[in-house]
């Protein structure tokens, strides 16, 4: 399969010599979703941040469909969507108003993404709050907002950082379900999480990051085999990795 992103060698942190993020290499293919897990600080936030752009890879490179940010800025920024662990809207915009303004951003026909909005507000339960303003919603609405912001352009590649915090029941399986269709549909992608269990279901392959560097990195097994275990969870292995009892991989 083909590699949507491809992270090779990177070295990247907030100050210069001082990376926080140490040779980390690893991909995501086509259809294929990789669950990025670490502990608080491990330097999960720190590689989305660079593959988003907001920091500069002090060595290695990031490409998304082959090409690098510097190389060709829109088509790198628009081959990805991006759905942050805290939502961010603007509180003067509507629920409408924001998906119109994500559409046109990417350039989508009217007719288009009129139709995937009705859709997705149906899947996320948010038809009656259309007309709200994001200032008027509860935490767990706004994510939704996100959700179906970063869904309405359909992507070749979503990035996912803690998608089921703040969300109910209902909305975390409306969010697995959609993500499991895109997929189907050929969609690559990219979620961090804490929680284990789920992603152990949904995840293709893993990338367990520790201080800063790559601890393992496969299916499950592979993670288990690398934590010296024979048979068990990803939760039983990425415990036994975090906690020294693993070698490097």
């Amino acid at each position: 399969m083909d590699s949507i992103l491809r992270i090779e060698g990177l070295y990247g942190g907030y100050f210069p010599h001082k990376p926080v993020l140490k040779n980390v290499t690893f991909d995501v293919r086509q259809g294929e979703m990789v669950g990025l897990i670490g502990l608080n600080g491990a330097g999960k936030s720190t590689t989305i941040k660079h593959i988003l752009g907001l920091l500069q890879p002090q060595k290695g490179e990031i490409r998304v469909r082959g090409l690098t940010l510097k190389e060709d800025p829109e088509p790198y920024r628009s081959a990805f969507a991006f759905v942050p662990e805290s939502p961010e809207l603007y509180e003067e915009l509507t629920i409408r108003e924001h998906l119109e303004l994500t559409a046109r951003a990417y350039g989508l026909k009217e007719a288009e993404w009129e139709r995937r909005m009705e859709r997705l507000l149906g899947t996320f339960r948010m038809k009656e709050k259309l007309g709200s303003f994001s200032g008027h919603l509860s935490k767990g609405m706004k994510q939704k907002v996100m959700i179906m912001n970063a869904f309405l352009v359909e992507p070749p590649l979503y990035i996912i950082d803690e998608p089921f915090l703040g969300l109910d029941p209902l909305g975390i399986r409306s969010l697995l379900d959609l993500m499991v269709e895109m997929k189907r549909q050929g969609a690559s992608f990219l979620i961090s999480s804490h929680i284990l269990s789920t992603i152990e279901r949904y995840c293709d392959r893993f990338v367990v990051l520790h201080q800063g560097e790559i601890a393992a990195q496969g299916p499950l097994e592979q993670i288990l085999e690398a934590a010296g275990l024979r048979q068990g969870t990803l939760d039983d292995a990425f415990c036994r990795l975090v906690a020294g009892g693993g070698s490097p991989a």
